[in-house]
């Protein structure tokens, strides 16, 4: 496809992009402006951006509504995937000069009078110095506008007319293509296909012990994962399972440790397996067994050869048999070895739905919950986030304000991922709009929508004790009282489950509003989790006062 009509093509999925409801037409002419379509085919769509912040915030929050405008305007799902090319920004600079003074039209002309600014590209990085990404332009004030108006398209536009060539147009490089094929490809081939067992692992370098910001909530995970990192496959920590909630931190750890030992036991193999990825892998070896008799054979050694295998939510297992089969098997053999295999799930070894036998061996090692971080933690995390990436970024002393950073510690629900989207969010309407003296109050506006949980949802402790003590009539005395009768037990340990769910605070937190302490919060949770599982009156009971609580916050 030339690059006319990529390019138009392109404009028409801005466009088409822009007029959703659900999004906001400046930010996305500003973020669209800073890609470059590279290739088209039926289905696939390659993009380049000119730093890797404009990469990564494009994969988060683009990807699925490019995706959308493409199914709308073709009718076909699209593969979308986004690369860093670092001379992009320089190419465009060198162009704007050339091309300016030339056009000599009413529409691109300064005004007379107006003062313009030569655009002068970067110089090349020296020899065998690494590019450093290019930090995104504060727009002049006065520009903030222009960034807002989204390029219309008539309505004869090629994307709604023909179809898109079928003829895909090869991306040259900078970028590295088997990093997007591993992160976009829907169905990727195992590793036994590829000659998997002999590539080296894909470290993390960016999640490491050293930007693991640590309180009470994880520090006992993060002094066992450490321990294992210098010395794996002691007894006493083989294996080591991890569980917490989503966006803890468990991902993070088991990427430290494999990126340690990496780094200073550099004859070890270590191997990091998503579940989903390892089901998606060992089924696809299995499909093709009868094609290939020794796939599903390397596909085991890739991961047999292992001297330290991490898999990350085994929780995503239960109820695929097999697949499980194969992990106890992997398991069995590397702890016979004396090898390391570290695990880590959204609960406790038991209260996932799978056989006694594995829960048993999985905790024979050590067994450590990462609990919902405090303010305290929080805020150390928003402080670590904005220095890191201001450090990578180039943005010298940036600095997010004192009182910024509370209110994000302090409105975020435990969630680190979401903690840290907020304060990429700031940070990015800070640099875009150059507003380095952003107000609490407009970020409190910014970030209006953003928490799924917090103090901004107005719900508390005494909201959720309330509305038990009202559902089973029982007397606040008696619900944090002594008393120990099953009629008062029950529903003290369904406010105490619930406080847990919904408002993602540490046991210690929740145990004190109830006169318990942090065993008593984590027995309570545990408890009623296990009556969840096949008691379908308790399961109402929950839903109806879920229901009941969700006015509380409203």
């Amino acid at each position: 496809m030339d690059s006319e009509k990529l390019n138009e093509q392109w404009r028409a999925i801005s466009a088409q992009v822009s007029s959703y409801a659900d999004m906001d037409a400046s930010q996305v002419s500003a973020f669209f402006s800073r890609l470059e379509p590279q290739a088209m085919s039926d289905s696939f769509l390659m993009l380049t951006a000119d730093n890797d912040f404009i990469k990564s915030w494009v994969e988060q929050h683009y990807v699925e509504p490019i995706q959308r405008a493409l199914r709308d305007l073709t009718g076909v799902q699209f593969v979308v995937a986004v690369a860093v090319d670092p001379t992009q920004e320089a190419r465009k600079a060198a162009s704007a000069t050339v091309t300016a003074p030339a056009a000599g039209n009413a529409a691109t002309a300064p005004a007379a009078g107006a003062v313009t600014t030569p655009v002068v590209p970067p110089a090349p990085p020296a020899t065998g110095a690494a590019a450093t990404p290019a930090v995104p332009p504060a727009p002049a004030p006065g520009q903030a506008g222009a960034l807002g108006r989204a390029t219309p398209l008539p309505p004869s536009s090629p994307m709604g007319t023909a179809p898109l060539s079928t003829a895909p147009q090869p991306y040259m490089p900078p970028y590295d293509e088997a990093a997007v094929i591993d992160h976009y490809s829907p169905q990727p081939a195992p590793e036994a296909a590829t000659g998997g067992a002999s590539r080296p692992s894909c470290s993390t370098s960016s999640l490491t012990f050293g930007n693991f910001v640590i309180g009470d909530s994880n520090r006992m995970a993060y002094s066992m994962a450490v321990e294992v990192a210098e010395s794996p496959g002691r007894s006493p920590l083989n294996p080591l399972f991890i569980y917490g909630k989503s966006g803890l931190g468990k991902t993070h750890l088991m990427r430290a440790i494999q990126n340690y030992i990496e780094e200073t036991r550099p004859g070890m193999r270590t191997v990091y397996a998503d579940s989903a990825d390892f089901l998606s892998k060992h089924v696809e070896a299995a499909r093709a067994h009868d094609r290939e008799k020794s796939s599903y054979k390397d596909f085991k050694t890739y991961y047999e050869e292992a001297d330290v295998l991490l898999i990350d939510d085994v929780q995503y297992l239960q109820g695929k048999t097999q697949t499980l089969d194969i992990v106890f098997q992997l398991f069995n053999t590397l702890t016979a070895q004396g090898k390391q295999v570290v695990l880590s799930a959204d609960r406790m070894p038991k209260n996932i739905g799978i056989d006694e036998r594995y829960y048993s061996r999985f905790s024979a090692g050590g067994v450590i919950d990462i609990q919902p971080p405090e303010i305290e933690t929080k805020l150390g995390i928003v402080k670590s986030f904005a220095d890191e990436y201001s450090r990578s970024e180039g943005l010298g002393n940036f600095t997010l304000a004192s009182d910024i950073q509370m209110y994000i510690a302090e409105n975020s629900s435990s969630n680190i991922r979401e903690l840290k989207s907020a304060v990429t969010k700031v940070i990015y309407q800070m640099m875009l709009f150059n507003r380095a003296d952003m107000t609490v109050e407009e970020v409190r506006t910014l970030l209006e929508n953003h928490f799924s949980g917090g103090p901004s949802r107005n719900l508390s402790i005494e909201d959720i004790q309330r509305a038990v003590e009202s559902f089973f009539k029982v007397s606040r005395s008696d619900l944090v009282g002594p008393k120990r009768s099953r009629s008062v037990v029950y529903p003290r340990q369904i406010a105490i489950y619930l406080c847990r769910q919904l408002l993602d605070l540490p046991y210690n937190d929740i145990g004190k509003k109830f006169n318990r302490d942090h065993s008593t919060a984590m027995h309570s949770v545990a408890s009623v989790e296990e009556m969840l599982k096949d008691n379908r009156g308790v399961q109402e009971e929950i839903e109806a006062l879920q229901k009941i609580i969700s006015e509380y916050s409203e």
